[in-house]
């Protein structure tokens, strides 16, 4: 009886998974059509030649069953020929794609599904760098194989700050993340671009990505050309682009923390900190970041993947050193500006040593506002799960989804953030959140 049962069950997993070819959006009914018609023409094509040959021998009466009503001959011969051709195609299909697939045809159809639903995703850009970017383009390659990530070209730091010194190569640090984040086989690539090496002199702290994308541009010529090679070879699902090609430096004007610049009622100096890494490191009140140069040119096609989009998303990710180094390129903003898509700005779900501490909502959004121009990004993501208990840190807490009440910006929550480590956000469930701005609504901001 089991074995019975097990048959029933492979023989309708295997008849829904013949069906879902022919589910909307697959792209299969279009061809078939076109099979089907032509099949038909060439039918029809040989039955004027038979007819031309008229009178047949003998045989022919036999072949084509003129003994039967026509009626029933014609139902024979359909059925006869939609199996003939179903059982070809299919026969085709499992002997050109069994080398390279797995013979499991039901998963073999959902990869299917899955690719075509993507390809025909919403345009998505986003805005940023670091972990952030990373996390939220990992989420959003699931529903989008229309994703553009426009990343700052402005660190200085670790590994890819030691190879735009000494090679003079933009820093690959971000781009590859994203490039790992958004790879077909995302777990193989990931563990091998962030490897690093812990001998030698001359590899001490170089990534192996890092050391791949700058190996790419020696040998492809340029630097945008190594971003378009390596997410060639390992079949990226999107498009990493620089904001800038120019060679930028951060720079901020950093006041001391309140009680450590002595008399209160003086007013307080500010310092100013040069380079992106050091920023956090002054760990003093961050009250303005800039670009040197501050007239950078945008690299022409994250202007043209930002006036094209459905969806441009700033953040997560660091406020003053991922986010906002890419919205200082003036044609970016200018672009985000000019777009129909919907903007949102993504809030960090955590604050962050050096940079944010103690901020709100609030504060983040004022930040944007202040460096850029007011309602650049009407809509606004926030965490609103605060009941999780981060680890004690000082300068790291939950960022509270706290607005006035005249906040001239709509604010949305949901509960965003990664329990497996708390001060982050978690993929999936920030591009649902993200795609729910799409679905919901169809208007642009």
């Amino acid at each position: 009886m089991d074995d019975h049962n097990t048959m029933r069950h492979k023989t309708r997993r295997k008849l829904h998974s013949a069906t879902q070819w022919l589910s909307p959006g697959v792209g299969i009914k279009r061809w078939l059509l076109a099979l089907a018609v032509g099949v038909a023409l060439l039918s029809l094509g040989l039955s004027f030649l038979l007819r031309e040959l008229y009178p047949l021998p003998i045989i022919f009466r036999y072949l084509t069953l003129q003994f039967i009503p026509r009626g029933l001959r014609a139902g024979i011969f359909v059925f006869v020929g939609l199996g003939a051709i179903v059982a070809g195609i299919v026969g085709l299909n499992r002997s050109l794609l069994r080398p390279f697939v797995n013979p499991d045809w039901h998963t073999l159809m959902r990869g299917f599904q899955r690719y075509h639903r993507r390809e025909r995703g919403p345009r998505i850009v986003a805005i940023g760098g670091g972990h952030g970017l990373a996390t939220l383009l990992r989420g959003l390659k699931e529903h989008t194989a229309n994703l553009t990530a426009v990343v700052t070209v402005a660190d200085d730091g670790g590994s890819s700050g030691r190879l735009r010194r000494e090679l003079g190569v933009l820093p690959p640090g971000d781009f590859r993340n994203c490039i790992a984040a958004l790879a077909d086989d995302e777990a193989l690539i990931t563990h091998l671009f962030q490897y690093r090496f812990g001998n030698g002199s001359g590899l001490n702290g170089h990534t192996l990505g890092n050391l791949f994308i700058t190996a790419m541009a020696e040998m492809a010529g340029s630097f945008e050309q190594a971003i378009l090679e390596s997410s060639r070879v390992l079949a990226v699902q999107g498009q990493v682009l620089p904001s800038t090609l120019h060679d930028v430096k951060l720079n901020a004007e950093v006041s001391p923390l309140p009680g450590t610049d002595g008399d209160e009622s003086m007013p307080r100096r500010l310092n100013r900190v040069t380079g992106e890494s050091s920023i956090p490191e002054a760990r003093g009140i961050i009250q303005r970041v800039y670009l040197d140069p501050s007239d950078a040119p945008a690299y022409p096609g994250a202007v043209r993947a930002l006036l094209n989009a459905d969806l441009i998303v700033a953040g997560p990710g660091s406020l003053y050193t991922s986010v906002l180094p890419n919205l200082l390129v003036p044609e970016i903003a200018e672009a985000v500006k000019r777009s129909r898509a919907r903007k949102v700005y993504v809030c960090n779900v955590a604050t962050q040593v050096g940079e944010t501490e103690g901020f709100s909502v609030a504060d983040h959004v004022g930040a944007i506002e202040r460096h850029v121009q007011p309602h650049l990004f009407p809509l606004v993501l926030a965490n609103d799960n605060l009941e999780l208990a981060i680890e004690s840190s000082p300068g790291v807490d939950l960022v509270p989804p706290d607005v006035p009440p005249d906040f001239p910006y709509r604010v949305m929550t949901a509960d965003l953030v990664d329990k497996t480590c708390l001060w982050r956000h978690d993929s999936a469930k920030l591009a649902r959140a993200l795609l729910g701005l799409i679905q919901n609504h169809g208007d642009r901001s």
